[in-house]
């Protein structure tokens, strides 16, 4: 008897973590990290961010914590170097957060395909 309820018991936590992983899973913020345009933030995807930055707009990459990374003029050379998909989103305002598109991923090499 005692068995059965040690069993019935294991049974009902494990359900119980399930559930609560799936709620918790649900909360977090979809998508990865944004880049806003930090000194224009009513932009709403009008302009690209090449545009933008041409006009000298400052953009910073926000992440999915919230924490806030301003770009510099190197970084900003450098990320282009790298990734120039980037800069050919449209751009968005801090106002409009949840709109903004997700970074796009790093282009693949061809040595690595």
């Amino acid at each position: 008897m005692r068995s059965k309820l040690v069993v019935g018991l294991v049974v009902v936590l494990a359900a119980a973590f399930l559930v609560s992983g799936l709620a918790v899973a649900q909360q977090k913020p979809a998508g990865g990290a944004k880049l806003l345009c930090v000194s224009k933030k009513e932009l709403k995807g009008e302009e690209t961010v090449n545009s933008c930055l041409a006009k000298g707009e400052k953009f910073a990459i926000i992440d999915a914590s919230g924490i806030v990374h301003i770009l510099t003029p190197d970084e900003v050379e450098l990320t282009k170097a790298f990734n120039p998909k980037v800069f050919e989103t449209r751009a968005y305002g801090m106002k409009f957060f949840r709109e903004a598109p997700a970074l796009p991923p790093l282009p693949v090499s061809p040595e690595q395909q």
